[in-house]
């Protein structure tokens, strides 16, 4: 039998992946480890092996469309291995031979045991097997995950909606159909209140015609693409697709935002200290020979700083460097800090790990490297999985401050604003100082508002003292 070639799981929320490049083409001779494709997914790009030696046939995964995980995308035919009959066909054959060794009668051909096969019932797609827990909705209303979510998020009932999959379920297409269609779900819902307990079915009472701009009583307006579409003027818009990357973060975003309760502190932070070490640390880096001639062998910025200051912060104080799950509190023993990176289309969160004990210079060189890689998307992983916290720094393009959104499983995230000469009152006397405000985002199942205070004024004493984070 060919090997089949797979669309492999490479991303722990992967459900589906791109091929963005085939490297063999049909009918080609490839080899055990040779580089056979390249799958775009949500956060990267990963090159696959041929997982044998033969040749390449039946190439079905086309480049640039959404494919499901551990699909298959190809065969690889071993030298000399028959080609040409389809592969539904060797399963059907192969299903026919197992079956050749039963008689007529019932009785095996094997000279020693006969086994009776007795028809079985088939099991419904919705029903779970023997031994297995049930299903999500079983005993309610049936419908996909995924639907629940969508009429969840639309405000509709399910019970107003007809599901049209195996044994009436309720599918992603019901509830868009139904969104769409805001009056057939209302009469459907009050044609199934018109039945009396005897089983004598009501008249339905008459609905009355919602006009096509007024969204339906307790629905949030403009859920489905056409909602919004139909505001603009035919011709004045583009519509540009969402690729993988834009969906998951979508995703991820109304993820957080509706499961994590999210609180807020903010403080403002001294940098004169820091950015006259800053200047000290880069004026003493070394050389080195480079391909342009000799260069620092470091160069600081402040947000190397920021990472540092943040890993240390959570060293000091443990019980915020922690992770929420359903059974136990996640308590980490290394500060791995994931620092936002903008890169085309979106963005991605690198991890710097066990920056608590890295030096800065380590920490600045990393992270050069790692946002170099997330911008052409060569980051593996477990570059950009995981994390106990996250750094977002807007500073650059002048935000004075902010509120990011936490990426779980982290429990906090810094947001960092620019620096700036503001006017500090001390000792009675108006100086001037360069601020920086910072915003801490805080899961609150995790980390409560005390705990939270005194993780930031941790990393605060660490900025305004910056010679704490060298020894």
């Amino acid at each position: 039998m060919p090997t089949e070639v797979i669309l492999p799981k490479v991303d722990m929320d992967m459900a589906t992946g791109q091929i963005s490049r085939w490297f063999a083409t049909e009918g080609q001779q490839v080899k055990k480890g040779d580089l056979l494709f390249e799958i775009e997914t949500d956060k990267a790009a990963m090159e696959i092996d041929a997982p044998a030696s033969g040749i390449l046939r039946d190439v079905t995964g086309k480049e640039g469309i959404d494919i499901p995980v551990g699909a298959p995308v190809a065969w690889i035919y071993a030298d000399g291995e028959a080609y040409g009959a389809p592969l539904s066909a060797l399963e059907g054959e192969t299903s026919t031979k197992s079956t050749e060794g039963v008689a007529a009668g019932g009785t095996s051909l094997a000279p020693s045991t006969a086994i009776a096969l007795s028809p079985v019932e088939p099991t419904p797609p919705d029903r779970p097997a023997a031994g297995h827990p049930p299903l999500e909705g079983e005993g309610r209303t049936r419908a996909t995950p995924l639907a629940r979510r969508l009429a969840r998020e639309a405000g509709m009932s399910l019970s107003a909606i007809s599901g049209t999959g195996p044994y009436g379920r309720i599918t992603k297409t019901d509830v868009e159909a139904a969104i769409s269609s805001p009056l057939e779900g209302e009469v459907s819902a009050k044609r199934t209140e018109g039945v009396a307990s005897e089983g004598t079915s009501l008249a339905p009472s008459p609905v009355e015609p919602i006009p096509p701009d007024r969204p339906l009583a307790g629905q949030p307006p403009l859920k489905g693409e056409g909602d919004v579409l139909r505001l603009f003027e035919e011709g004045s818009y583009d519509l540009v697709p969402h690729d993988n990357m834009r969906k998951t973060i979508a995703r991820r975003l109304v993820e957080a935002k509706t499961t994590i309760p999210h609180f807020y502190l903010t403080l403002d932070c001294e940098l004169d200290a820091l950015l006259a070490l800053r200047s000290q640390l880069n004026a003493a880096a070394p050389t080195r020979k480079t391909d342009k001639g000799e260069a620092p062998a470091y160069k600081l910025s402040v947000n190397d700083m920021v990472i540092k200051a943040m890993a240390m912060a959570l060293k000091a104080v443990p019980d915020a460097n922690a992770s929420w799950t359903e059974g136990a509190m996640v308590k980490h023993k290394h500060a791995d800090v994931g620092v936002a990176v903008s890169i085309p289309g979106g963005l991605i969160t690198p991890i710097i790990r066990r920056a608590d004990e890295k030096t800065l210079s380590v920490i600045s060189n990393e992270m050069k490297d790692l946002a170099s890689r997330a911008r052409s998307r060569k980051l593996k992983p477990e570059e950009y999985q995981g994390g106990t916290t996250a750094v977002s720094n807007l500073g650059m393009f002048g935000i004075k401050d902010f509120a990011a959104v936490i990426n779980p499983p982290h429990a906090t995230i810094l947001a960092v604003g620019a620096g700036e000469e503001r006017a500090v009152v001390r000792n009675g006397e108006i100086k001037i100082a360069t601020v920086m405000s910072v915003t801490l985002s805080t899961d609150h199942r995790a980390v409560d508002g005390a705990l939270g205070a005194e993780l930031l004024v941790a990393f605060k004493r660490l900025i305004e003292n910056p010679m704490g984070m060298l020894v």
